[in-house]
């Protein structure tokens, strides 16, 4: 600074302030100019004091601007950050020895403090004033302070880091500057609180106010970390900003910016609540409500409240500017709800901490979805049809969307069709519809089904709530939302019922059972009528043994039950039992869901029909109609377990006797190894004699041990040895006759004793299960013991009978087994729904040629002669019996067999002979 500048500011120092005010005019140029020009840190400081404090009192409030503001506070402003960046270049070499450089470092300190109370006196003199200040009339304040906050807050943030062990040295410095500052930002925002704008107001004052707006956004992202008071006073004012001039500011604001940070705020508050309740919950809760952390907990959840509201607040007034923003509510929600329970990932509170946090973040979440409901995009961000959630996320996504069906019922009817209809119309963005939605996610909640989750259920007749599976709850959520919908969203309500009734996972098709049976007994009879009816004519036309069919034979045996006796009456009619292309149907019915009537009369038929059928087989020895025995035999298993439920109707029992007893002596283990359209009927028939054992011939029972004893000691189907495990069961009620006990008991343990040992757990628990029936009732003690002759068998059996489970590990690592679980059942579950529809045609196509011709065998390491000689005439027998089945088949069609066929027969008659002669010379 030249010897002049420096006589004019010694000169200026000593003036009164009457002098100040006279010579304003001709000497405030020049120091503003002097400021401007001047690189000396000191020089810089002491003509920006002299100015503020000697000159500034003085100046108008309509020429602050341009006289003043515009001219000395960039400069402070870029002679303030050069101050920050001299600092930390000069930090390196700070230490409690360089006492040169720890002056040095501190007198920045001080002089930035000096910067700030020269802004501060700027702010309090435009505050002197009566009227409030245009904005615009005073542009450079704000902006110039807002630059010097931010960069204060933000070296007082890092000043642990930039410091480093040295923090000790400057911390009293620090700590007056952050001090100066937070007082700072209060004058300002005070002042601007003054400040009114309207419709009349100049672009460039809406563009100001805006930029403010930004400035203390940009602010709020520093200090989050910070002070929890400043955080919160300055959200308050920025959103407050934002609302008070809402519509000349809505087009300019960075909405996106402003709900992603108060999103960011609300969840670093939140898990910051987890972690302080985490700290203090093994602490008695009685002596932690001094404790430092509790104190800090509420805060921090008071703050969280705070931010969640203000979220809401910002949403209910900007939502249509947010439409971009949607998935990061959606995951704002999930992440959150994730955080409690039932959500496995949730920790367990004490209850005062779990209730402070309820309200503080739980509570505003329906305020929250509330607000994001009319929102196409935030539908089209929940409905998306290829939901890719991470596994933590998928209970809290099924939670959201029970909850949004929940709000449905009180919403305009345009959010109804929002979300009840899916999208429409190729150009929309694809949605599915809610409910569709819905099953999908309950479909993906795998480990949650299996853990169990338990959830608040519905309070009934005044009672308490009570918790309920997740199944239940979804369920009784489903059928409310059921019982206000709306007529013209029915029709989607139905096809989301069919969709998932026809898919893999048999839980889902459970609760759609369950939901579907509610919707029929809410609406009138002749619906029901209608639905069973359209089941019935699905269930016939399945073709082949599918998990569709089950899944619908399910649904159909629930609806049954709820149809009025003339509705059953006309079922009957529709699907007459008399013909066995209907017993499909029959098969999945309960009889004692029909009226006494109709139930007599499908019984009648059903026993008619079934005496008929197994009577042509027997006289034709055809195996092509095996599956019509296999059909009625079906159909009589359902009046035979009927009649296990009514004991005392005996009406038509000695009939089904002999058909099983017909069947057991006719059949052949030789032919059950041959056919597989054989053994589905073993598994009848061994299903159908456990309801009849009582009634059975020791005879029969041994011929179907014998069977038994043959299927089991190959490889043979799990539903096969279900069965078994059933007919093994019931056998424990008879007490057999001395004559027979030679040939009976034996076989019965020995099967047991093969069972009981088998590595399969779903076939060892239900061998548990049959075994101690067995071990209940059955007088011929003898067989329990030689049941058990290994040790291992043994242990298990008593194990199961003391009740003393099996070792299954930690909570965590069942967890985790789960969780490996579901990734295979869901592997399984998508191949099926890839394969079904090819595999059903294939069975179709190839149905003819499954019923007559031998099943593969598997390959033996080792075969005597015997054995060879056995297989090899089963096979020749086998396929010589299908050929004059199919002969037989086709003499009454038009198409005659190849001419060929009969020269083929000879040639194989003179090889028989061949060997029979080779045999006789042997």
């Amino acid at each position: 600074m030249s010897q002049t500048s420096t006589s004019l500011l010694d000169e200026v120092a000593k003036w009164s302030q009457e002098t100040c005010r006279q010579e304003l005019k001709s000497v405030l140029p020049k120091l503003t100019s002097l400021h401007h020009e001047s690189d000396s840190l000191d020089d810089h400081i002491r003509i920006l004091k002299i100015i503020t404090d000697m000159f500034l009192p003085h100046i108008g409030l309509s020429d602050l601007e341009d006289e003043c503001f515009s001219k000395i506070l960039p400069k402070a402003v870029e002679m303030f950050k050069g101050m920050i960046k001299e600092l930390v270049d000069q930090v390196g070499g700070l230490s409690s020895q360089n006492t040169e450089i720890c002056a040095f470092l501190r007198n920045i300190l001080q002089a930035m403090m000096q910067i700030i109370d020269a802004l501060s006196t700027c702010v309090r003199h435009v505050g002197s004033f009566e009227e409030a200040p245009g904005l615009y009339g005073i542009r450079s304040l704000p902006a110039c302070i807002l630059q010097v906050l931010r960069e204060t807050f933000q070296h007082c943030k890092d000043s642990e880091v930039v410091y480093s062990g040295r923090l000790s040295l400057v911390a009293d410095l620090l700590q007056g500057l952050f001090k100066e500052a937070y007082s700072l930002q209060k004058s300002l925002l005070e002042l601007l609180d003054r400040i009114s704008l309207d419709k009349s107001s100049s672009e460039e004052e809406v563009l100001n106010i805006v930029s403010v707006i930004h400035s203390l956004l940009d602010i709020c992202s520093v200090i989050s970390n910070l002070d929890i008071a400043l955080n919160a006073n300055t959200w308050k004012f920025l959103v407050k900003q934002s609302l008070k001039y809402q519509s000349l500011v809505e087009e300019h604001l960075h909405h996106g910016d402003i709900s992603s940070k108060l999103c960011d705020n609300l969840l670093a508050s939140f898990h910051h609540c987890l972690d302080l309740a985490e700290q203090i919950k093994s602490t008695d809760l009685q002596e932690s409500n001094e404790r430092p952390e509790y104190k800090l907990f509420q805060k921090t959840a008071k703050m969280c409240r705070f931010f969640a509201n203000t979220l809401v607040h910002y949403i209910k007034e900007f939502k249509f500017f947010l439409t971009k923003c949607c998935s990061n509510f959606h995951m704002l929600y999930l992440q959150i709800i994730n955080k409690f329970p039932p959500s496995l990932d949730a920790s367990s509170l004490p209850v005062a901490l779990a209730g402070e946090l309820n309200a503080a973040a739980l509570v505003p979440m329906d305020a929250f979805l509330l607000q994001l409901l009319p929102l196409r995009s935030f539908a089209e961000v929940v409905l998306q049809q290829d939901m890719r959630l991470s596994p933590e996320h998928e209970l809290p996504h099924c939670l959201l969307l029970v909850s949004i069906m929940g709000h449905l019922a009180c919403q305009p009817e345009e959010v109804m069709q929002l979300w009840y209809t899916g999208s429409e119309f190729k150009e929309e963005t694809p949605r599915l519809p809610l409910y569709q939605a819905i099953f999908m996610s309950f479909r993906q909640c795998y480990t949650e089904r299996k853990a169990p989750v338990l959830l608040p259920g519905l309070m009934l007749k005044g009672q308490a709530q009570v918790k309920v599976s997740l199944h239940r709850h979804i369920c009784e959520q489903l059928c409310a939302s059921v019982a206000v919908l709306p007529h013209e969203y029915f029709s989607v309500l139905e096809r989301c019922l069919v969709d998932n009734i026809l898919q893999p996972d048999t839980q889902t098709v459970l609760l759609a059972t369950d939901v579907w049976s509610f919707t029929a007994r809410y609406g009138t009879a002749e619906l029901c009528l209608q639905h069973v009816l359209l089941i019935a004519q699905l269930v016939k036309l399945c073709p082949s043994e599918c998990y569709q069919l089950f899944h619908l034979g399910l649904l159909l045996k629930r609806m049954v039950f709820l149809m009025t006796p003339t509705h059953q009456t006309e079922l009957v009619a529709h699907f007459p039992p008399s013909e066995v292309e209907n017993h499909t149907v029959w098969r999945h019915i309960l009889l004692r869901a029909l009226s006494q009537d109709t139930r007599h009369r499908v019984e009648a038929e059903i026993i008619h029909l079934a005496q008929k059928v197994v009577a042509d087989w027997q006289n034709g020895h055809k195996l092509g109609q095996v599956e019509k025995v296999n059909a009625v035999l079906s159909s009589l298993l359902t009046v035979v377990q009927g009649r296990e439920l009514s004991p005392s109707e005996e009406r038509g029992t000695p009939a089904a006797v002999r058909i099983v007893s017909q069947l057991w002596l006719r059949m052949s283990p030789d032919q059950l190894q041959t056919h597989a359209v054989l053994q589905c009927t073993l598994q009848l028939l061994l299903s159908t004699t456990a309801m009849l054992a009582s009634n059975i011939e020791p005879q029969v029972i041994c011929q179907a041990l014998q069977c038994l004893d043959a299927m089991v000691s190959q490889k043979c189907g799990d539903q096969l040895l279900l069965a078994a495990l059933e007919f093994l069961s019931s056998l424990g009620k008879i007490f057999f006759p001395t004559d027979s006990q030679s040939q009976i008991l034996p076989r019965l343990s020995g099967l047991f004793a093969v069972l009981l040992a088998d590595k399969s757990w779903l076939l060892h628990q239900h061998a548990l299960e049959a075994f101690s029936c067995f071990a209940e009732s059955t007088n011929h003690e003898e067989v329990i013991s030689q049941s058990l002759c290994e040790e291992r068998t043994k242990t298990k059996v008593v194990n199961y009978l003391s009740k003393i489970p099996s070792s299954q590990g930690d909570a965590e690592s069942c967890l985790q087994r789960l969780k490996q679980e579901k990734i295979v059942i869901e592997q399984h579950r998508n191949k099926l729904e890839k394969t079904d529809t090819v595999s059903n045609e294939v069975a179709a196509e190839d149905k003819a040629v499954t019923d007559s011709e031998p099943c593969p065998k598997r390959a033996r390491q080792e075969n005597s002669s015997e054995e060879m000689y056995s297989r090899y005439i089963q096979t020749a027998e086998s396929a010589l019996k299908a050929l004059q089945a199919h002969v037989e088949d086709k003499a009454d069609g038009a198409e005659p067999p190849p001419p060929w066929l009969e020269s083929r027969l000879q040639e194989l008659q003179t090889l028989i002979g061949c060997i029979i002669s080779g045999r006789h010379t042997t």
